[in-house]
């Protein structure tokens, strides 16, 4: 009923009494008679079928339609159990680097010691909304400054920095991207949680940033809304491979760029890492091996630096959408790896900025092509002009 506590003068008293009554009659007799039907129906039909264990596979079948999930999310042949012994061995790897960067913090004390410092101490913390979306605003700037250096093509879409609206804070993400429209006029948003303030460290938000602004999720969404020599299903094709990868692909190139100014936010952009290499080990871990809550919780728990709140958040959402958080890790994985070979393969021909244009500009690929794709862009420059 908030919209008609104040309707404006044009309206005739008369008139407002007879909307908000019929408004008032609508809401106490149908919306209310529906919600409550929905909510017998929750209660009463859905709730005492619901299974108490989470996982795949724990449901008839479960266990194939996982391993078809696997290979649909990640548009590779991967089993699952290939994918829960890549993220076990990128868990391994980036806790190294982890430790690296703690020691150049000048912490002296154990990892553990040190993830509970990260979470507590006010310094890393912002103490007003404002203040957490300024910073961020600063990041998405330098960020901006960096990709000339990187890219020979870059979208005539803007982005903007904005906050997630407070009706929707407490269970929504710690950031997103949301796609614009030159068409519609309307920019493309990185939105920022502001709210639950000391779940929200300040040194994950360059990470968080090169992800879901520049070079990341608006980069890569604006150059293939824009790819006009493209048909329409490739200008909105959703690739979670691939798009997610460049997203965690974009984090690793804020280390090129500079963005991460000293080791505790080179400590968050690994914190992040292990987030998604942790998705891996605890998605398997959850639809096909069976494991609980906790057994799942643990690997982000005691290896990252992510607040308890995100934790839970992004655990409860493994469990909701199987198989889908491995699209990340395994895409960022892909797109590293063809970097390398294609500089490997073209020496000092190798350009960082073609290269990117490359995977870039005609739009998103399932890995399979893309690595086909990519060959046959490498063959080409091996060619003299």
């Amino acid at each position: 009923m908030a919209p008609f506590k104040v309707l404006p003068d044009t309206i005739s008293p008369e008139v407002q009494a007879g909307l908000r009554g019929r408004a008032e009659a609508l809401v106490v007799g149908p919306i209310t008679a529906r919600r409550q039907a929905w909510l017998d129906l929750l209660q009463n039909d859905y709730l005492p079928k619901a299974p108490v264990e989470p996982g795949l596979v724990h449901r008839p079948g479960g266990k194939a339609l996982y391993a078809f999930k696997v290979r649909s999310h990640t548009t590779t042949d991967l089993t699952p159990d290939q994918v829960h012994a890549i993220g076990q061995h990128e868990v391994a790897r980036i806790r190294a680097r982890m430790e690296v960067e703690m020691h150049e913090a000048g912490w002296s004390g154990n990892f553990a010691d040190f993830l509970t410092f990260l979470r507590t101490d006010p310094q890393f913390y912002a103490t007003s909304r404002e203040q957490l979306l300024e910073k961020a605003s600063e990041i998405a700037k330098r960020a901006d400054d960096g990709l000339p250096a990187l890219f020979g093509t870059l979208p005539r879409l803007p982005y903007g920095v904005r906050p997630v609206p407070q009706e929707i804070e407490a269970t929504y993400t710690t950031g997103r991207y949301n796609a614009g429209s030159m068409k519609n006029g309307v920019a493309g948003g990185y939105i920022v949680n502001t709210g639950r303030l000391d779940q929200r460290p300040l040194y994950e938000l360059p990470a968080l940033t090169v992800h879901e602004a520049v070079p990341g999720h608006h980069l890569q969404i604006a150059l293939q809304q824009e790819a006009e020599d493209q048909p329409y299903y490739r200008r909105g094709a959703d690739v979670t491979a691939f798009i997610e990868g460049w997203g965690l692909y974009a984090e690793f190139l804020g280390e090129e760029m500079g963005i991460y100014r000293d080791a505790y936010e080179r400590f968050g952009r690994l914190s992040y890492e292990m987030w998604r290499a942790c998705r891996l080990v605890a998605d398997t871990g959850l639809h096909w091996l069976g494991w609980t809550e906790e057994q799942a919780r643990a690997c982000f728990r005691d290896n990252s630096a992510l607040s308890p709140h995100n934790i839970e958040t992004e655990l409860q959402r493994y469990i909701s959408d199987p198989g889908q958080a491995t699209a990340y890790k395994i895409g960022e994985i892909r797109l590293r790896e063809l970097r390398t070979k294609v500089q490997d393969e073209l020496g000092e021909r190798f350009n960082v900025r073609t290269f990117h244009d490359a995977l870039l500009v005609d739009g998103p690929l399932p890995l399979a092509l893309l690595d086909i794709n990519m060959k046959i862009w490498t063959d080409r420059q091996k060619t003299p002009d």
